[in-house]
């Protein structure tokens, strides 16, 4: 009885408080990484959201990282209202300053009533921060192209003799550093110690260099299925969705490799200052909520942040493949992976990026 009255009331809460956001609001940018992943959370988040709402939703893309925040906070014009971010930007960005705090308290409870203090994956929630999805760096061929024996190991991406062809590598340290490790024998449990050292990361560093001469740099995400399709590598790096996508939406013939994967997370972030900081932190309440979490897993292969989404899992949005298998998070995707160590990023990011750029440049 207390239950269903505190929900009702809940609920006519809401309702008064999305009336009185769709009353004042005014467009909303959202910005997030384009492709396949954007065109999930349209379908989602974004075409739901304006429908229950009115609110005019403008969609930008970028590649990642803070400086855009940043320059718009500083210079006192920001235009960004709620941004897509990775972990470990998401922690840097919020420790400057960049971030609007969000009170968790306030975020919608899961469908079966759980709080969402208890509902999200552990590590997920943030001080300035909320994440939506768990999601990957994997690698991927083209079935078509490779026959007999086929790359099953991080080892094999590296092993140019084995496999020959151009290797397709995003343009930075992050993942590539561990891929380097794990390729070069150290377990995924291990490669965060190896990296703190110095030694760790020259060693990093000799094991890229084995194919660097064979390296097609890619920065967006919908690069890495496009080289593959195009033929210009025959390996690449990818997020997992990506080359997903690829395969279920346009009947690609890619196969994605699990082992040694870098599994990590995107975020909701308000930048500090956003025009339309209410409307933001509305829609972040909206996109996080069990149903639309799940309705995004539907679209693409990134896992729910929530866990009473999981049971609410089930097939592509248009064809009949069971999207569990397909989840970063799926016990069989996991026997050699790596979470991305936010603080080691947080704290080492600019200093292994200086090198990386110098190492490129040589």
């Amino acid at each position: 009885m207390k239950l269903t009255k505190l929900l009702a009331s809940t609920a006519v809460g809401a309702a008064i408080a999305l009336g009185s956001v769709a009353a004042n609001a005014k467009d909303l940018t959202i910005v997030s990484w384009g492709g396949a992943y954007t065109k999930s959370q349209v379908e989602a988040y974004h075409k739901p959201y304006i429908a229950k709402t009115g609110v005019n939703i403008k969609s930008e893309d970028y590649n990642g990282g803070i400086a855009e925040i940043k320059a718009q906070v500083e210079a006192g014009n920001v235009t960004w209202d709620i941004v897509d971010v990775e972990l470990s930007d998401a922690i840097r960005a919020c420790d400057e300053g960049l971030l609007e705090t969000i009170d968790h308290s306030s975020l919608p409870a899961g469908t079966d009533g759980t709080p969402a203090t208890e509902d999200f994956i552990e590590g997920t929630l943030y001080d300035c921060a909320v994440a939506n999805i768990v999601w990957t760096t994997i690698y991927a061929y083209d079935k078509s192209k490779i026959s007999g024996t086929v790359p099953t190991t991080m080892a094999d991406f590296f092993d140019l003799a084995k496999f020959p062809g151009k290797r397709g590598l995003r343009k930075g340290a992050k993942v590539n550093l561990e891929f380097a490790l794990i390729a070069d024998g150290v377990p995924a449990k291990d490669v965060y110690s190896v990296l703190a050292t110095p030694e760790g990361v020259d060693r990093a560093f000799a094991k890229l260099d084995t194919i660097k001469s064979e390296v097609v740099w890619w920065e967006a995400g919908a690069q890495p299925p496009q080289l593959l399709a195009d033929g210009e590598v025959a390996l690449t790096t990818a997020y997992n969705g990506r080359i997903f996508n690829a395969v279920a939406g346009e009947d690609k013939p890619f196969e994605i490799v699990w082992d040694g994967h870098v599994w990590d997370l995107d975020l909701w972030v308000i930048p500090k200052g956003a025009k339309n900081k209410d409307t933001a932190l509305d829609f972040l309440k909206f996109s996080t909520e069990t149903e639309q979490l799940a309705k995004q897993a539907s679209y693409i292969s990134y896992g729910p942040a929530r866990k009473s989404s999981a049971p609410l899992v089930g097939k592509y949005h248009n064809k009949d493949i069971d999207m569990g298998p397909q989840m970063p998070t799926d016990p069989a995707n996991l026997t050699n992976a790596v979470q991305n160590n936010f603080e080691f990023w947080a704290d080492n990011a600019d200093q292994l990026n200086e090198r990386f750029n110098a190492w490129l440049a040589k």
